[in-house]
């Protein structure tokens, strides 16, 4: 853990502690031989997740563990997590166990490839078989349907957590809650490239969602309007050249 690695996990999680210990133990065999470290944060969860974590630390030294004093949603924990990140290169998980992270190395190698077309900043999984009630994937086509036609992003699948990406790029976006939905859009109005890959989906091992597709849906109405916003009024010089 002295060296830098060159992969490093981020992981949101609240209210997990019936997750955590198998997924942690799931990303340290999927990345068995990397130099990677997992770096999670527990948004101040009324469980004991923090507790669970904190003991899983003797079993992994790669894990890191970050405690919100106060609750302030996925896109926050993620962002927290991100900036605490060592490594260049990042990759995303929700903490429910519903993403796979055995698909993790094949997301790194995308993004990495030698013959990667210039300006790709992050590799998007796509949930190619939900493992979720017929209700709420109705709530998440008809939301995907709406966001793909107002914001021409090209993504079809927006609520899909695993992402491997440039910590950098992220870093540059401009922060907002549930900003996590949006990564496709803002990263495209940065300029930067995004490309998307059927992954694994699972059913969810332990607890609850936190979201239900009414109170999703009543967010996006102002999300949406808010992200058009900020599309708009930004401008690209298309980088900086030193002279």
């Amino acid at each position: 853990m002295t060296d830098r690695p060159e992969f490093s996990i981020c992981v949101p999680m609240h209210n997990e502690s019936g997750n955590a210990a198998a997924l942690i133990g799931e990303i340290a065999v999927a990345l068995e031989g990397r130099a990677f470290e997992m770096v999670i944060t527990d948004d101040a969860s009324t469980d004991d997740t923090r507790a669970v974590l904190a003991a899983l630390k003797d079993k992994h030294p790669q894990l890191r563990v970050l405690s919100h004093r106060k609750n302030a949603g996925q896109s926050r924990a993620l962002r927290s997590a991100i900036q605490a990140a060592r490594a260049p290169v990042i990759g995303t998980l929700d903490g429910d166990g519903q993403n796979d992270p055995a698909d993790l190395p094949a997301l790194y190698r995308s993004l990495t490839r030698p013959d990667a077309p210039e300006g790709l900043q992050m590799v998007m999984g796509r949930r190619a078989s939900r493992k979720d009630s017929a209700w709420k994937k109705f709530g998440s086509r008809f939301g995907n349907g709406i966001r793909k036609w107002m914001l021409k992003d090209d993504c079809d699948d927006s609520g899909c957590g695993i992402k491997v990406m440039r910590r950098d790029a992220f870093l540059s976006l401009p922060y907002f809650d549930h900003m996590h939905r949006y990564m496709p859009a803002m990263m495209n109005a940065e300029g930067y490239k995004t490309e998307f890959m059927d992954v694994n989906h699972r059913e969810r091992g332990a607890g609850v969602s936190k979201y239900n597709n009414f109170g999703r849906l009543w967010a996006a109405l102002s999300d949406l309007r808010g992200v058009m916003w900020l599309i708009r009024r930004r401008r690209n010089p298309e980088a900086a050249d030193e002279i």
